[in-house]
């Protein structure tokens, strides 16, 4: 558990320390630019510059968004795993207390061995529907 805590600490730090450096470049080259826009006002140029980082605003706010949603996907994989751990833990625990009991093996078996044989019985049934469908047709 500590090794998985350090290496999330680790993960969120070096996000962290990306979201940072990518803030400094972006205020520094938009504030280049708004010293450019201060002495070149009606220059056909600047108006493109300006239209190119409000495209580039709005791309890094997509990626933002991009970002955001792997970080909840990886978020809910990490927990899916834990689930899987916990329920392993669960059914290793109910194994075990079944075992200690006399007559539930047996019973878990005949249990096991009904499902199977109603495997089989719907297995049958839907082959024989599908070979009715193609003959009909």
């Amino acid at each position: 558990i500590l090794s998985e805590h350090t290496s999330t600490l680790t993960r969120l730090r070096t996000t962290i320390t990306d979201a940072r450096a990518r803030a400094n470049l972006l205020s520094t080259v938009r504030s280049d630019i708004d010293a450019y826009h201060t002495h070149h006002p009606n220059d056909p140029g600047s108006q493109e510059a300006e239209y190119m980082l409000d495209e580039r605003a709005r791309i890094d706010r997509s990626h933002d968004v991009t970002d955001s949603v792997l970080s909840q996907a990886y978020a809910v994989n990490e927990q899916f795993g834990i689930q899987r751990e916990t329920l392993g833990n669960v059914q290793r625990r109910i194994v075990g207390a079944a075992s200690q009991v006399p007559g539930i093996n047996g019973l878990i078996g005949r249990i096991g061995a009904k499902r199977r044989r109603d495997g089989f019985i719907l297995g049958g049934f839907v082959a024989v529907c599908v070979l009715v469908l193609l003959w009909v047709m």
